[in-house]
């Protein structure tokens, strides 16, 4: 009996153990539910009222980490530079002035280079700027700026004004230098003739230079699109065609079109005749003596609404694979002594460039050395006139699809290049 007492006090004792565990146990678990948890922590309720809606609106890219470093809020612009990763701040020194702001308050600011995401690579490196300022009393905030396309375009306006006074000072410097000449000349009426027909020629290409940099600058700032108009492409090639035809047959180029008749572009009129003219120049520039220079046109369809195709052909020196890329860039010469010789500035085709690009348009150069270029323009139909023409076209080309409709060829065809965009 005294042991059947004895166990039954042991059992007691343990379901009261058993009970004061369970009650401690949820306790706990009421305890832990209630505090914050890491988790908590990042979301926007520790921010302070309205400066998330104010990050969301910043251009910069916005951090703002609490006091254990970690990442509380962050736009997408800062995962896409690769700031953030695993919920933590990715570069080493912005993490440092984060620290160093906490600290002691200050306002920090730093420009730094970094590695493009998934790159290691010196060259691919992103410039941005930095500056850490704190948030309340437990929080950092971090503002990044990508200056990467800033910078770009600041080394881009340095080499062109580098440019340009070199370009400037060479025909000044021969201008100075042939002037001395003719007043030591003065007594040898052949030298004079013969220093004054040098200082034309750099006269000239002064001209020239200074014409085209106007010219350049009006493209670049000017919308052509508030004076556009229908132009006809066959009135295009006819001042381009004239407007080289001295210059062409002093080396006895034949220049020849097909193609043109009832095709119509939407733009501006004078930089569209600006550019198909250096087309037209460059190829009548670079070809040999007797050799033939041909524009052909053709509409093209395309997603968006049609285009015009306007291809310019030469038999010149061609250009390498490696300076293909590159031909479009201000003042960019293939050959620079061949260049000089023959006045090209540099800037023809920079000008091509930006006329088509701010008419919706582009330009694209098929070339081999030693058998040629094809110069291709191609730019938006004008639709309401393509219509009309239409109407009045040819019924002999009626139920033609206009992949089908081929380009005119020559009497006296140009060899043929392997560009069967151009002339298929």
């Amino acid at each position: 009996m005294n042991v059947d007492a004895a166990v039954a006090a042991v059992a007691a004792i343990a379901g009261l153990c058993t009970g004061v565990f369970a009650m401690l146990a949820f306790r706990w678990s009421e305890r832990d539910q209630a505090k914050p948890t890491r988790t908590s922590l990042h979301t926007d309720a520790v921010l302070p009222p309205g400066v998330d809606t104010v990050l969301s609106v910043l251009r910069s890219s916005a951090v703002v980490l609490d006091e254990a470093d970690a990442v509380v809020k962050a736009s997408s612009a800062a995962y896409a530079l690769g700031l953030v990763r695993g919920g933590k701040l990715a570069v080493e020194p912005m993490l440092q002035m984060a620290r160093d702001t906490r600290r002691d308050g200050e306002i920090r600011q730093v420009e730094l280079d970094l590695p493009r995401r998934g790159t290691g690579r010196g060259g691919d490196a992103l410039a941005v700027s930095a500056r850490v300022a704190p948030l309340g009393s437990r929080l950092v905030l971090l503002l990044v700026e990508d200056l990467t396309e800033a910078r770009r375009i600041e080394a881009v306006r340095r080499d062109f004004v580098a440019n340009v006074s070199h370009e400037l000072k060479t025909p000044v410097g021969a201008l100075s230098l042939l002037s001395e000449a003719v007043m030591d000349a003065s007594d040898d009426p052949e030298a004079v003739e013969r220093f004054a027909g040098r200082m034309q020629n750099e006269a000239t290409r002064l001209t020239n230079l200074v014409q085209e940099l106007i010219d350049l600058s009006r493209v670049q700032n000017d919308d052509p699109l508030e004076d556009a108009e229908p132009v006809r492409v066959d009135e295009l090639v006819a001042e381009a065609i004239d407007r080289c035809r001295q210059q062409a047959g002093s080396k006895q180029i034949t220049m020849a079109a097909a193609g043109t008749a009832d095709l119509h572009v939407w733009g501006n009129r004078g930089q569209l005749a600006a550019a198909l003219g250096n087309l037209v120049e460059n190829a009548v520039n670079y070809s040999p003596a007797r050799t033939r220079v041909g524009i052909a046109g053709r509409r093209v369809q395309a997603h968006g609404g049609d285009l015009v195709e306007i291809a310019v052909t030469d038999q010149g020196i061609g250009i390498s694979e490696k300076d293909r890329d590159r031909v479009f860039e201000r003042f960019y010469r293939v050959d620079p002594a061949r260049s000089r010789a023959t006045g090209g500035t540099g800037l023809g085709l920079a000008i091509v460039k930006h006329v088509a690009a701010s008419h919706g348009g582009e330009v694209t150069v098929w070339s081999a050395e030693g058998q040629g270029s094809t110069f291709t323009l191609r730019l938006p139909e004008a639709g309401a006139v393509r219509d009309r023409a239409r109407g009045a076209s040819d019924p002999s080309a009626e139920g033609l699809d206009d992949e089908d409709r081929p380009y005119e060829t020559f009497n006296d065809p140009l060899p043929a290049h392997p560009a069967p965009e151009v002339l298929p």
